[in-house]
């Protein structure tokens, strides 16, 4: 099931006792570099159509549907050299899923009927694509290889290249599909792994610096190029990220190579660095100063850094520790991973070859630096101020460029000095060494217990006896009432949280290095603070952040540079159909909740450095701080953490009690419909969700809904992509949006194939089928649909970071219903099949409360610039095909005399 970050209840699937999901992985040593020529994507085609139905299982959708009854998954995907297929499902039935399964690979139908709609699925994913701009650089990046490189061919494929081209050439389609099958889809190309008891588009400057080597992985057990990223990406002080930072040019870097098949084949491996530029970064960039200065690192790299053996040993020594004390992850990633590991090392390999660093070489590390030079690198430079000055464009996502000649390069590589301000990283203190598991120091508990309270903040504590890994969890809400008072003070504490980060950035590298984690979140009611890791130096990590909170401040650079840097990241969310489409929804039935439309307009609007220290402030004024504590620390020292937030923030309590949630709108008894035009002038990809409100609900209702939108995933997909190719994501979800309860259907399509009124008439046809489907529903059916959700509800954690999400979505909250997977799970035991037939009724005629949100793609090419105004919502009114529906021009006026359902939690 999707769900959106804000709007569902997360980390709610699992619980501890049963048992885990069984999964399998295969993988096929052939990918898109062996697409013929004139069928460019086939290889991605045939992922797809394999599982189109078997001679032995001939239903298009059985799989699926089997899965989906039996709590699996499945997915697959194609890479440039390799393709790899994977589910998982509850054990009982995965001999039977085994045995479906295998029968896509031994003998598929791909029907030709099934052909033709399923390249419409192809061409959608492909749309999809389009506006990425990480997928954008690697096709562009590609079409400069030399001419007849595998890396220049498109992977993707659409409608262009399987349907409308081999018409015209009279391309059979079909027969070649199935030639292409039988060469490669063959018994020595795969490898399987099983696990069970079995028996820009977007608005940024950034600066890419890539180099194309000779094939590295046979060097996998010195990973040279893992070592040399490690070095170029290092954030601390002395570090190049450290040294543009100071001077305001850029806010990060990311150096190596990604391991995807484009990165790492045969015939090649990429190292890149990435830089994202400020404003006055990408200025700068011309200047012969400013390039040299990544250059220089370089060079002061292949000086230094070859004999840097204490190095090499400390990552070592960090990814031992990590391998050793690994938490689990799901069984279907597990497998996935070691089915492509099989077809890449030797068998004594297979679980260590992709992690550990085996052997210090520093000849094989001498090599690949030595190929990093100026005369060898490819400089991509990415910014919407090009726009105008791109002649060509790349043939398959149109993306605008141009290229120049050697004359910059003669001027780079002239006279590079070495740069002063570098050094090499000092000794990593918050590498652990203690791993010994704690006796507890009070009587253990199934769920989390409160062990202090105050009225600043409380604490709530469970010590881990079932992992039994020296790791720890500790997360912080501190609540406020000055956030939510504005759009500008929710602006400027995304601008506070975001310069924490990277006030932080320096002095917590060493931390993130040696595999402990933080994450800052700016939530709506306050800051989120999660700490996790080795707990021997945690609380090491926890003072510093808590130290740079009490301590923050901004020059008026600083705050310029994240200013602008945040104007991007909200245009770039708008510009994003879905994320538009769930922030409109969100504006009508959250009251007072502030728009990323509106936090645009405040921060263009302008605002200062000043301010921003007077928000922070207020903010740290009056706080509630609430906290969470897993794993291996005992109550005692837990107790502490509390403790120091308490002291250090030196906060007084809060005038009166903050709630955590929004009140929801009442919707009427009539459907209303919101249609606004996308934000991204150059993408036809449009989104239609249509929303049903349940209303205040207690959880057995909220069960009830899991249970309606999991009989209805597989017949949606089945009804909307398979049989009426609308689009490539098209889903139901069961929402709880601050306590109210609803589900939608969201269907991703392009404007330039449907209209979005057709597609929601199509959705209501779909949901019309689906009653009838309901109706028709055996007990025995149902049964086993009831049996899946329990089953998926008493699935084992495979890891404590699960446990802890569940419990932490309890805390940040404010419910503290931690057993509440037992509650669903007794609930749904005592549920009938005529109970969840009317459930489904009731939201259906005369008594629905439905509201449709469509945001418009373009229908047509726009000439102009693609950067749309984006401060502004464009409505437009509904057809007379809505019949019956009431179009929403202006959602302040909508909502004006609306209802408000108290604040409400679901409890009991």
């Amino acid at each position: 099931m999707r769900s959106d970050d804000e709007d569902d209840d997360k980390g709610k699937k699992k619980k501890g006792n049963a048992e885990k999901q069984s999964a399998a992985a295969l993988c096929v040593g052939v990918g898109s570099f062996s697409d013929p020529s004139d069928l460019p994507g086939l290889a991605h085609f045939l992922e797809h159509m394999v599982f189109m139905g078997s001679e032995k299982y001939p239903s298009e959708n059985g799989f699926d549907a089997f899965l989906k009854k039996h709590g699996g998954s499945d997915n697959a995907s194609t890479d440039c050299e390799r393709t790899i297929f994977q589910f998982d499902v509850q054990r009982k039935s995965f001999k039977e899923a085994l045995d479906r399964w295998a029968q896509f690979f031994i003998c598929p139908l791909m029907i030709r009927d099934a052909i033709d709609r399923e390249v419409e699925a192809v061409d959608s994913e492909y749309q999809l694509a389009k506006p990425s701009d990480s997928h954008r650089k690697e096709m562009l990046f590609g079409s400069l290889a030399k001419p007849g490189h595998p890396m220049g061919k498109f992977c993707w494929g659409n409608a262009q290249t399987l349907k409308h081209e081999p018409k015209k050439k009279k391309i059979n389609v079909y027969k070649r599909l199935r030639a292409f099958w039988k060469k490669h889809y063959s018994a020595h190309y795969m490898t399987l792994a099983v696990q069970s008891k079995v028996v820009p588009v977007r608005k940024v400057h950034a600066l890419n610096i890539t180099w194309a080597l000779p094939p590295q992985e046979k060097y996998y057990r010195v990973k040279p190029l893992h070592y040399i990223s490690w070095l170029i990406g290092h954030e601390g002080t002395g570090s190049i990220l450290s040294v543009l930072r100071k001077k305001c040019w850029a806010l990060a870097l990311f150096g190596g190579n990604s391991e995807t098949g484009f990165d790492q084949n045969t015939t090649y491996s990429i190292f890149s660095i990435s830089i994202t530029l400020t404003d006055e970064g990408f200025h700068n960039f011309y200047e012969v100063k400013k390039i040299s200065l990544f250059f220089s690192l370089l060079s002061f790299l292949i000086c230094l850094f070859v004999h840097a053996f204490r190095i090499y040993e400390e990552i070592q020594k960090i990814e031992a520790n990590e391998f050793h004390y690994q938490e689990q992850i799901d069984p279907i990633e597990y497998a996935e991973d070691i089915c492509e590991n099989m077809q890449l090392f030797p068998k004594e390999d297979f679980l260590t070859g992709d992690q550990l660093m085996f052997e210090f070489d520093p000849e094989v590390i001498n090599g690949a630096l030595s190929l990093l030079t100026p005369e060898k690198a490819n400089l991509m430079l990415l910014s919407p101020e090009h726009e105008g000055q791109c002649p060509l464009r790349e043939k398959w996502f149109g993306t605008q460029y141009s290229v120049e000649g050697q004359e910059w390069m003669e001027r780079w590589t002239g006279n590079l000095e070495l740069n002063s301000e570098l050094t090499l990283p000092a000794e990593n203190k918050f590498i652990a060494t203690d791993f010994t598991l704690k006796p507890s120091d009070c009587p253990d508990t199934e769920f989390p217990v409160r062990i202090a309270e105050s009225d600043r903040g409380c604490l709530w504590y469970k010590k881990d006896n079932k992992f039994k890994i020296p790791k720890a969890y500790i997360r912080f809400h501190l609540i406020s009432p000055v956030i939510q008072k504005s759009a500008k003070n929710v602006v400027l504490f995304d601008l506070l949280v975001n310069i924490l980060c990277h006030n932080l950035a320096e002095p917590a590298y060493e931390a993130e290095v040696a595999q402990l984690e933080y994450k800052l979140v700016a939530g709506e009611h306050g800051l989120v603070i999660n700490v996790k890791g080795f707990n021997h130096k945690l609380p090491l990590l926890f003072h510093l952040i808590i130290d740079h909170l009490a301590d923050f401040s901004a020059s008026p650079d600083v705050f310029s540079m994240f200013a602008e840097q945040l104007k991007k990241t909200y245009f770039n969310i708008l510009i994003k159909p879905e994320k538009l489409g769930k922030d409109v929804r969100l504006l009508i039935l959250e009251h007072s909740r502030w728009s990323m439309v509106e936090k645009y307009q405040a921060l263009t609007a302008g605002l200062t450095s000043n301010e921003l220290m007077d928000f922070s402030r207020n903010l740290k004024a009056e706080l509630y701080a609430e906290g969470l504590v897993q794993g291996n620390f005992n109550s005692a020292e837990s107790e502490q953490f509390l403790q120091y937030v308490t002291e250090k923030l030196q906060f007084s309590k809060l005038p009166a009690e903050v709630p955590v949630i929004f009140r929801v709108v009442e919707l009427p008894l009539k459907h209303h419909i919101c249609k606004v035009k996308s934000l991204n002038k150059g993408d036809a990809n449009s989104e239609v969700t249509v929303y049903y409100q349940s209303g205040l609900k207690l959880l057995r209702e909220h069960t009830l809904m899991e249970l309606l939108v999991m009989h209805m995933e597989e017949p949606c997909f089945d009804f909307l992509r398979t049989k009426e190719t609308l689009g490539y994501h098209v889903y139901p979800t069961c929402r709880n949006t601050s306590g109210v309860l609803g589900f939608s259907v969201t269907v991703e399509t392009q404007a330039t194939k449907f209209n979005t009124e057709l597609v929601e008439l199509k959705i209501e046809e779909f949901l019309a089928s689906f009653e009838e489907t309901l109706n028709s529903l055996t007990k025995e059916a149902f049964n086993t649909q009831v049996t899946a959700l329990v089953k998926l509800k008493e699935c084992e954690d495979t890891h404590l970071g699960e446990e802890v999400d569940r419990n932490w979505a309890e805390v940040l909250t404010q419910q503290f219903v931690f057993d509440r997977l037992n509650r669903e799970i007794e609930a749904l035991k005592q549920m009938t099949r005529a109970e969840l037939v009317s459930w489904f009724k009731e939201h259906r005629g005369q008594n629905s409360r439905k509201l449709s949100v469509h945001v418009r793609g373009k229908a047509e090419d726009v000439s102009g610039s693609t950067y749309g105004e984006v401060s502004k919502l464009t409505f437009l009114s509904a057809s007379p095909k809505m019949a019956g529906a009431v179009a929403i021009m202006d959602i302040p006026a909508f909502i004006e005399g609306l209802p408000l359902f108290p604040y409400h939690k679901i409890l009991e």
